[in-house]
């Protein structure tokens, strides 16, 4: 059982890295710093591939090869625009001609330029600090105090909520993290005034998805298969019943615009 004087850490989800690194130097070099147990890393070859691998799951941070042959390596840079919650880094080897490209990043909202032959141990610690969930994470640390999730229990469980970015969370997977029975944690989630574990679920979802909805290239559908609802429509249906909005109004609501209708839903 959860001791009131615990706060397990959440279960640590590794980052969804996707990488345009057509160079093989580039993929040796992602390879020994992002083993898998820490990251997911998602290789293309092409620019297109690499606009093609943002729709398939939750993006945490993007790696661009600048020093790829030919024009592709700025056509994946300028996705950065498209998609400004993902944290994108560049690899250059830094010769004196990459300086208008390199410029060119900053200007794009690159987090980081990481040196080719020199900066493999860095990745790790760009992505770590940089990454979506990690930010997601960190925004929504503490509940909001209108929640009213004041226990130990209750403050635990929203930890291990946000720590998933959005992605499906079970009640089952909950409770192992905490040390608890299904049944126990359901009931004395919900203790005093606070919502009950699925309805909290359901917002911190919503939270994320309005936060990808803002992503000039991603539109309801994309947002709805990233965070791994069924369809568009059943995040269209969550959002109506959670916080009385449809999935289209999201990108336009804040995360205290979002929290106040819940409440006001509750």
């Amino acid at each position: 059982m959860l001791g009131l004087h615990r706060h397990p850490s959440p279960a640590a989800v590794p980052s969804r890295v996707v990488a345009f690194a057509p160079r093989p130097a580039v993929q040796a070099m992602m390879r020994a710093a992002l083993p898998r147990r820490h990251a997911r890393v998602v290789v293309a070859r092409t620019a297109s591939a690499f606009r093609t691998s943002f729709g398939a799951g939750l993006v945490d941070a993007a790696l661009v090869d600048l020093d790829a042959p030919g024009e592709q390596g700025s056509q994946a840079a300028r996705l950065a625009r498209d998609f400004p919650t993902v944290a994108f880094l560049g690899v250059s080897a830094f010769r004196a001609a990459d300086s208008g490209c390199i410029a060119r990043c900053a200007e794009l909202g690159f987090v980081d330029i990481l040196a080719e032959r020199m900066d493999g141990v860095v990745l790790p610690h760009a992505i770590a600090t940089h990454s979506f969930s990690v930010r997601f994470a960190g925004t929504f640390a503490e509940a909001p105090p209108v929640l009213g999730l004041a226990t130990p229990l209750q403050a635990a469980a929203w930890r291990c909520i946000v720590a998933r970015a959005g992605r499906p969370v079970r009640t089952q997977e909950l409770a192992r993290m905490l040390g608890l029975t299904r049944e126990h944690l359901s009931r004395t989630f919900s203790a005093g005034q606070a919502p009950n574990l699925k309805r909290v679920i359901d917002l911190v979802r919503l939270l994320a998805a309005a936060e990808l909805a803002k992503n000039p290239g991603y539109d309801v559908g994309d947002v709805a298969r990233v965070l791994g609802y069924a369809s568009s429509s059943h995040l269209s249906a969550t959002a109506q019943r959670v916080v009385g909005t449809k999935a289209s109004s999201l990108a336009s609501l804040r995360a205290v615009d979002i929290i106040g209708r819940f409440r006001w839903k509750a």
